[in-house]
C-alpha cells in the first residue's frame, strides 16, 4: 500500500534531515547502524511474529510473554549479544510496549547479586543466574509497606546451632506483594527482611531464597506463592505474593559484600550504608530514559495521526484541514514533543554520570553519590509524572479513536503509569531531593560553598550581603535566548528552595518537632524539588544545543528547547512574577512567543517524530503507522476481534431470544 499523501508531503517539507537527529539521539551514526541491525534480527525472524495481544485472555498473554522471553534468551545467546544497550534494543523490538515476566531476573535480581555479594557468592550464583538455571525476582514490597523500607515486617532470624536463617511472614501485611515474575515464573527471590541475630534487630538485609523446586517448579514446603490477580495493565506480568512460614535457608544465602553474620551469629556492619544506593540510582536513571521513550512513542502516534486526520472547516467551503493545523492541537502536542526531547537528553546525561561516578564508587570515593542519589530521585519523579500526564494528553488528542486499543496509546499508558510508584513513590522521591536541597541550603547559610547542580544556592549568600530582599533581585531575561531562560529557571529554583527553607525554619521556631515541621512544610518542599528539577532539565537541554554541529538540526532543536522553557514559564507564571524574575509585560510576551513557536515547529512536526525512529512494531499502533494508512488498517484490525469469530454470539440464543419470547 502506498504512503499516505499527507505524510509524504509533511516529510518532504521538513527543514532538516531526520536521520542526523536520530544519530544525536542514539549517540552517533555507528550506534544507529548497530541498533537497526539488531532490530532487523527480530523483525525478520518469523519466531517473533504474534497476533495482537489485545485479542488474548490474560492467561494467553502471560503464555505469549513467557514464550517470547524464553526465545529471547536463546536468540541473544545465539547471536552473542551481551552489551546492555544492545540487549535492550533487541528486547524492545521483541516486546513492543509490553513487560516481560523475566524482566526482574535480568535487571534487579542479576544486578543485586552482581553488586552485593562476596567473591565466593558470585562464583556460586552468577553462573546459575546468567545460565537462567535459576530464575529470580526482587521481593521487597509487602502488602502493608512499599516505599517506606524501614517499615517492612518480614523477618530473618539467625539460628547459630544450624547456621541457618529462619524466614517468616509474621502478619498478613508482611506478605511480599507485587514483585514481577514472582507469581508463576521465578524459582528464587532476593527477599528483603529484618535481620535478627543474638536477640537484636539489625535492620533490613537481602537474602537469596529458593521458592520453587528446580525441575518440577512446585512451591517448596513453608512457601506460599501465587499471582495477585488482574491489574490496571501489565497483563503479561505475573506480579505475585510470597508468604514464608519458618522457612530455613543457609547462612551463606545472605548477601554479604557489605554486612555479614558470622557462624556464631556475630554481626559485622557495613563500612557505609550508602553503598547499596548504586542499584537504586541505576534503575531510577533508567526510568528517566523510559519516561522519554514512552512519551516519544505517544507523541509519534498522536502527531502522525493528527497529520492524517482531517476534520471540520477552518474556512467555509474549503476542504477539511488536517487537525495538526489547528493551533489548539499544536498547543496540546508540540510542548509534549519538546518535553520528550528534553527528557531524552536528561536521561542520557544521568546514564553517563552514573557510569562515570560508578568508577569512583568502586574506588571508595562516595563524594558525588549524595547529589546523584538526590538528583535521580527527583528527576525520576519529575519525568514520570510529566510523561504520564503527557501520554494521556496524546490519547485525548486522538479523539475517539485514541480510546481504542488499536491506537496503541492505552497500552503505552497502562504499562508506563506504574513507574510513578515503583522504585520509589514519586512524592517520597521529591521529598528525598528536598532533604538534599535543605541540607545544601543550610551549608550555604553557614558560610560554606556547595558544588554541582545546587551551586546556584551559593549566590543567595552573596545577595544577603546587600540590604535588599532576595526577591527583589533582577534577572534580565531575554525570552529568545535559551541561556537567559536557564538563568530565569535558576532564580526560580533558588527562590523556592529558600522559601521552603524559611517556612521549615518558621515551623521549627514554633517549637515543633523536626518531623512535624517537615510534614507541615512538605507541599513547599515538593515544589522546591520540582523547581530544581525543572531548572536542571532546561539547563541540560540548553547545554546540548552547543554540541550539535549540523546547523539545520541545531535550529530545530533550539526551537524545541525554547518551546520547552517558555511553555514551562507560561504554566508557572505565578512563581516567575512573584519572584520578580519576569514582569507582567514579559509574561505576555512569553505566551505570545509560545504561539509563534507552534507555527515555526509545525512544518517539522512529522520529521521530528520520525527522528525517534520507532519501527511500527515499537508503536503497536494503527493510528501511528509510518505509512499513515490508518482507516484501512483499523477496519482490518477490528475484524480480528474474537467477538467476530461467529456471526451470532451464543448469548443471543441463551439470553436475548428467551427474553424476547417472554415479553
Amino acid at each position: 500500500m502506498a504512503m499516505n499523501k499527507d505524510l509524504r508531503r509533511e516529510r518532504a517539507g521538513a527543514t532538516f534531515q531526520p536521520e542526523l537527529l536520530t544519530h544525536i539521539l542514539d549517540g552517533g551514526p555507528e550506534r544507529t547502524r548497530r541498533r537497526k541491525e539488531i532490530e532487523a534480527l527480530v523483525l525478520n525472524d518469523p519466531d517473533f511474529q504474534h497476533e495482537d495481544l489485545n485479542f488474548l485472555s490474560r492467561s494467553q498473554r502471560y503464555e505469549q510473554a513467557i514464550r517470547k522471553s524464553s526465545l529471547m534468551v536463546m536468540k541473544l545467546r545465539e547471536y552473542g549479544i551481551a552489551d546492555p544497550d544492545e540487549i535492550y534494543w533487541f528486547k524492545r523490538t521483541c516486546l513492543g510496549n509490553f513487560p516481560e515476566p523475566l524482566g526482574l531476573h535480568f535487571s534487579m535480581f542479576h544486578k543485586t547479586i552482581e553488586t552485593q555479594t562476596t567473591d565466593a557468592q558470585k562464583e556460586k550464583w552468577l553462573p546459575l543466574v546468567r545460565g537462567v538455571k535459576i530464575i529470580g525476582t526482587y521481593a521487597q514490597t509487602e502488602m502493608g509497606h512499599g516505599t517506606h523500607l524501614r517499615g517492612l515486617e518480614t523477618t530473618a532470624t539467625y539460628d547459630p546451632s544450624t547456621q541457618e536463617f529462619i524466614l517468616n511472614s509474621p502478619t498478613v501485611t508482611s506478605i511480599k506483594w507485587w514483585p514481577g515474575g514472582l507469581g508463576k515464573t521465578s524459582n528464587h527471590a532476593i527477599v528483603l527482611a529484618q535481620l535478627y541475630t543474638q536477640g537484636q534487630c539489625k535492620g533490613l538485609h537481602a537474602f537469596i531464597v529458593p521458592i520453587r523446586q528446580l525441575g518440577t517448579h512446585e512451591p517448596l514446603p513453608g512457601i506460599t506463592v501465587g499471582d495477585i490477580g488482574p491489574k490496571f495493565g501489565y497483563d503479561e506480568m505475573d506480579n505475585g505474593y510470597l508468604k514464608m512460614d519458618n522457612y530455613r535457608i543457609p547462612r551463606e544465602n545472605m548477601l554479604m559484600k557489605y554486612a555479614q553474620v558470622e557462624p556464631d551469629g556475630t554481626y559485622v556492619k557495613p563500612v557505609s550504608d550508602k553503598l547499596t544506593y548504586g542499584t537504586m540510582v541505576f534503575i531510577r536513571s533508567f526510568i528517566v530514559g523510559d519516561s522519554a521513550r514512552s512519551l516519544s512513542r505517544a507523541c509519534t502516534i498522536a502527531i502522525r495521526y493528527s497529520a492524517v486526520r482531517h476534520q471540520s472547516e477552518l474556512k467555509p467551503g474549503e476542504p477539511e484541514p488536517q487537525i495538526l493545523d489547528y493551533q489548539t492541537q499544536q498547543y496540546k502536542l508540540f510542548p509534549l514533543l519538546a518535553t520528550a526531547y528534553a527528557f531524552h537528553f536528561v536521561g542520557a546525561y544521568i546514564k553517563d554520570t552514573y557510569h562515570r561516578i560508578s568508577g569512583d564508587i568502586s574506588k571508595g570515593d562516595l563524594s558525588e553519590l549524595p547529589e546523584l542519589h538526590a538528583l535521580t530521585a527527583g528527576l525520576k519523579a519529575f519525568t514520570s509524572w510529566t510523561a504520564n500526564a503527557g501520554i494521556e494528553e496524546c490519547r485525548m488528542a486522538c479523539g475517539g479513536h485514541g480510546y481504542s486499543r488499536c491506537s496503541g496509546i492505552p497500552d503505552i499508558y497502562v504499562t508506563f503509569t506504574p513507574s510513578c510508584t515503583y522504585e520509589g513513590e514519586n512524592t517520597v522521591m521529591m521529598l528525598q531531593t528536598a532533604r538534599f536541597l535543605m541540607k545544601s541550603y543550610t551549608q550555604v547559610a553557614s558560610g560554606q560553598q556547595v558544588t554541582g547542580m545546587v551551586s546556584y544556592l551559593n549566590d543567595l549568600s552573596r545577595q544577603r550581603i546587600q540590604p535588599q530582599h532576595v526577591a527583589a533581585r533582577t534577572v534580565t531575561v531575554r525570552i529568545n535566548d535559551p541561556t537567559s531562560l536557564v538563568e530565569a529557571y535558576k532564580s526560580r529554583a533558588a527562590l523556592l528552595v529558600e522559601s521552603a527553607a524559611k517556612n521549615l525554619q518558621a515551623e521549627l521556631n514554633h517549637r515543633k518537632s523536626k518531623e512535624d515541621a517537615w510534614n507541615r512544610t512538605s507541599v513547599d518542599l515538593v515544589r522546591a524539588s520540582e523547581a530544581h528539577c525543572h531548572y536542571v532539565i532546561v539547563k541540560l537541554f540548553t547545554a546540548k544545543l552547543a554540541e550539535v554541529s549540523d546547523a539545520a538540526v541545531r535550529a530545530v532543536l533550539t526551537d524545541l528547547c525554547l518551546l520547552y522553557a517558555l511553555f514551562g514559564i507560561s504554566r508557572n507564571t505565578g512563581d516567575f512574577l512573584q519572584a520578580g524574575i519576569l514582569t507582567s509585560a514579559q509574561v505576555t510576551q512569553v505566551n505570545q512567543h509560545v504561539k509563534e513557536l507552534l507555527a515555526v515547529i509545525r512544518p517539522n512536526a512529522v520529521a521530528l517524530v520520525d527522528s525517534f525512529d520507532f519501527h511500527d512494531v515499537h508503536l503497536g499502533s494503527v493510528l501511528g503507522r509510518y505509512d499513515g494508512n490508518v482507516y484501512e488498517n483499523m477496519f482490518e484490525w477490528a475484524k480480528k476481534s474474537p467477538l467476530n469469530k461467529t456471526q451470532v454470539h451464543e448469548s443471543f440464543h441463551k439470553h436475548l431470544k428467551p427474553m424476547q419470547a417472554k415479553l
